[in-house]
């Protein structure tokens, strides 16, 4: 049987990434095996973003490139998978009727049907002529919250999706993403994200530690909690509720895994039991990504983000006392609506008190259907939100630069991931020109301190995969640079064979 090729592209948060993993673990067992160029490609599939207009923009853009590589192969299979999927299946059909298949993310398990029924419809010559019949799987009820006792995954076909986990097919799963609530029921006004995922619902905590036991026994050291609250996490088990700093507790005595982190979390059900965890399970990381959207009371108050910058500063002092030296991180939104000169001076003000070792900066995009959308007005210019978004940019680089000035001169441990960027940049390079590679012992490798400083330093091939502790010996706004330690322990285990 002659090779099937399936191009995906992932667009959006780690959510998706994972989706695309698992995506692909289910085309595989279909005879599908990955390819780069989308022009050759059977099957070429979009894991898409709402969050912004321009995620969506994106995906236009590239569904009007693959409409001309359809005409060349009409055979070519395209499918858009995702958040987008689920919010405007409409759309996508107008403006792009050379897709073949819509699903959204709750619906990914019936991906491999959905092919099925795109080849049968063709095989019956009903899709080459109009109209174009698309194979279609979406949830459509996203606006109701479930009760506390019903947030569970209740459809086990998805859950088995998500256990579904094979190793893939670049063999790298040093590090790994485990799903451990799907949806969300904050409703925040600027946000789609309740309306493309759904309701809160926490995955069951035995098959959480399931699922991580297998990754660790694929090679995976590194384990990242996802949810979009994944604080929030709250599963009835046994009739007693097992919440995330005990979920933190069972994943950390799993035998391989390293290091354990988690994100998304939400400032409003943030509990001192979870920093504990962090300050007392050595394999819980330093590192929390804490989202506050807005310096301004005013502007979290229109957003419905149901906590208020005070409540966000004496967590933050909080989690400071009980975990020294934690590292933080944070999302911030410039130009909501109605945002004053007052207000994103208090942006400002927030990030210079808490001093972030970095942030992720947007400008407000309208969200069709959500609260905003329907009730505040979009008032602030596209010029505006450009200059607010550059100021927030400028004090964070210097923010950042100070976060790791400070750690110069200081040991840390890293995980090492593989080369830096430059180092296959240059590979790449020369391979093009018809070189042979042959790598040294001065090439550049990367990897991530426990509180997420990229580091990057010079090293053994044989280090990627190892923790190894590195001096710091200069820093940048974005990255730490340093060098091997010379009783490292991964070194010595190198060097002695």
């Amino acid at each position: 049987m002659p090779e099937k090729r399936v191009y995906l592209e992932t667009m959006g948060c780690q959510m998706n990434v994972l989706d695309s993993e698992l995506v692909l673990g289910q085309l595989r067992t279909l005879g599908y095996e990955p390819t780069r160029d989308y022009t050759s490609a059977d099957l070429v599939i979009l894991n898409t973003c709402s969050v912004r207009q321009h995620a969506e923009d994106k995906v236009y853009s590239r569904l009007g490139e693959l409409k001309h590589a359809k005409q060349k192969r009409p055979e070519m299979i395209i499918g858009v998978i995702g958040c987008m999927a689920e919010r405007t299946s409409d759309g996508i059909q107008q403006r792009a009727p050379q897709v073949d298949l819509l699903c959204g993310p709750g619906k990914l398990n019936e991906i491999p049907g959905l092919i099925q029924e795109v080849i049968a419809q063709r095989a019956n010559g009903t899709s080459q002529h109009a109209p174009h019949q698309v194979a279609i799987a979406l949830e459509h009820d996203h606006s109701r919250k479930l009760p506390v006792a019903q947030r569970t995954l209740l459809d086990d076909d998805i859950e088995a999706f998500d256990l579904s986990r094979t190793a893939p097919p670049d063999g790298n799963v040093l590090q790994s993403y485990i799903r451990v609530q799907r949806g969300c029921d904050k409703f925040c006004s600027f946000c789609v994200v309740p309306y493309t995922r759904g309701p809160e619902r926490s995955r069951p905590p035995t098959r959480l530690v399931e699922e991580a036991k297998k990754l660790a026994d694929l090679g995976t050291q590194e384990i990242t909690l996802l949810g979009q609250t994944v604080n929030s996490y709250s599963y009835a088990e046994n009739g007693k509720v097992v919440r995330f700093a005990e979920l933190l507790e069972r994943i950390h005595a799993i035998n391989g895994i390293e290091r354990v982190r988690f994100v998304t979390s939400y400032p409003g059900d943030f509990t001192d039991d979870i920093l504990q965890a962090i300050r007392d399970l050595p394999k819980v990381c330093e590192y929390l990504h804490l989202p506050i959207q807005s310096g301004s009371n005013a502007i979290l108050k229109r957003m419905k983000r149901q906590y208020t910058v005070e409540h966000y500063v004496d967590l933050i002092d909080r989690a400071r006392s009980l975990v020294p030296g934690i590292s933080l991180a944070s999302d911030f939104i410039v130009g909501f609506c109605g945002e004053t000169k007052e207000d994103h001076q208090q942006t400002l003000a927030l990030i210079e008190r808490v001093r972030y070792k970095n942030i992720f900066m947007f400008k407000y995009s309208e969200r069709p259907g959500t609260a905003a959308d329907r009730r505040l007005p979009d008032d602030i210019s596209d010029a505006l939100k450009r200059r607010r978004h550059a100021d927030l940019v400028e004090l964070q680089q210097r923010m950042s630069l100070q976060h790791h000035q400070a750690m110069v001169g200081r040991e840390v441990e890293v995980l090492v991931e593989g080369y830096s960027k430059a180092a296959i940049k240059a590979q790449e390079a020369e391979q093009s020109r018809g070189h042979e590679i042959s790598w040294r012992r001065s090439d550049q490798l990367t990897g991530r301190t426990r509180g997420d400083e990229i580091v990057v330093f010079t090293g053994p091939e044989s280090l990627i995969g190892q923790m190894a502790n590195i001096r710091v010996t200069s820093a940048t706004a974005l990255t730490l640079h340093g060098e091997v330690v010379t009783d490292c322990p991964s070194l010595q285990r190198t060097t002695s064979r």
